[in-house]
Parts: structure tokens; sequence; C-alpha cells
């Protein structure tokens, strides 16, 4: 699929929408200024947006939330172990505690996807619901795996959005993947009147 430059700069202003929003709900979790940066939005084939975010034997700590309603997808954030560690460090969780860790993980991974899932049902119109959140610590390739094995009509595009989080001064940055079902990313073009399809053309 190739984009155009305004469809493009359309995805990043709803991403740029739902980072404001995740930041301010992040910073009143943490008790923290938090600023939330999303510099590129990009529409890639599944395999392609995987390869950007890391290698497929590298280790790393992720999100993953269902979602259901107008386009059915699944969220995946993905953080490097360091940068997770950083973050739940803030809410005063050790990596010592495992089972812990990935719970205070999966409620910030649950902040940031709500966010930028809500940014997408208002500016689209579209009814998406979040689903509880899981936070696993596996190979990138093992968790992107697993995720589309049970995500009920997962597609093979992906909107991939490179983002910049600093939390009180201090970066992490992390990935985060929106997997729709097949079409979907056409569908939140068309809501905005940017993508038209074959019978709008012959109309």
């Amino acid at each position: 699929m190739n984009l155009t430059d305004i469809q493009l700069d359309a995805l990043r202003e709803i991403a740029n929408i739902g980072s404001g929003n995740a930041a301010t709900a992040l910073a009143g979790m943490l008790g923290r200024p938090v600023d939330l940066a999303v510099p590129t939005a990009r529409a890639l084939p599944l395999a392609d947006a995987v390869d950007a975010v890391g290698q497929a034997d590298e280790q790393v700590t992720a999100v993953a939330l269902p979602v259901d309603g107008g386009i059915d997808a699944i969220v995946l954030l993905i953080f490097q172990p360091e940068q997770a560690e950083r973050l739940i460090g803030y809410l005063g969780v050790g990596p010592d505690d495992p089972e812990m860790a990935l719970s205070a993980l999966s409620e910030i991974g649950n902040i940031l996807g709500s966010a930028y899932t809500g940014a997408l049902s208002i500016m689209c119109d579209l009814d998406l619901e979040p689903q509880p959140p899981q936070a696993v610590d596996d190979m990138l390739g093992a968790v992107v795996s697993s995720v589309l094995a049970v995500a009920s009509g997962a597609g093979d595009m992906a909107l991939l959005l490179d983002s910049a989080l600093h939390v009180d001064g201090t970066e992490c940055e992390f990935g985060f993947l929106f997997v729709p079902q097949p079409g979907g990313v056409e569908r939140l073009l068309g809501r905005l009147g940017l993508w038209a399809t074959e019978e709008d053309a012959a109309a």
C-alpha cells in the first residue's frame, strides 16, 4: 500500500492527538510531567513494520490490547527491557517482582493504547473499544506471532507510530503498532474522506 503525503499527514495528526491525551493521563498516573511525541507515522506491510521496531530475536516487553467495534484490530506496544524497567520504576515497582512489573506495564500500556484508539474513534467517527491488556516478556518474533494467532481477522498491514516518551526530562522510546483487520487502514482513511473505493470512483 502506497499512501500519499496527505494520507500520512492525517494518520500522523490522529497519532499526535492521541499522544496528547496519553501524556495527560500518564502524567496523572506517574505524578510527573510527561511529553509524548509521534515524529513518524507509516502504514507498512506487517513484516516490515515489525522489522522497523526491532529484530525478531530481540528480547522485549510487549503489551497487547485487542480492539473491538467499528474496526477489529489489535494494538501492540513494544518496549525495550531497559525502557520498560525505567517506566515501572516511576511507579515504585522494581524488576525483582516480575508479576508486579508486568501488571504495572499493562496499566501503562492500557493508558497509551486507549488514548490512541480514542483519538481514532473521535476523528474517524468509529466505535472502538479496547479490551483488557496483556503484557509479556519474550522475543519480538514470538510476541508478534502469538498476538496475530489470537487476533481475529488481523490483516497483513499495520500502522506504525514511532513514539518518543519523555517523563520528567528522561527519554523513553517505544514502538506502537495498530494492526487492523484486512481493509482497516483503508476504512480509517475513508472515514476521513481520504480513500476512494472503486464504487466511489464509478459514482
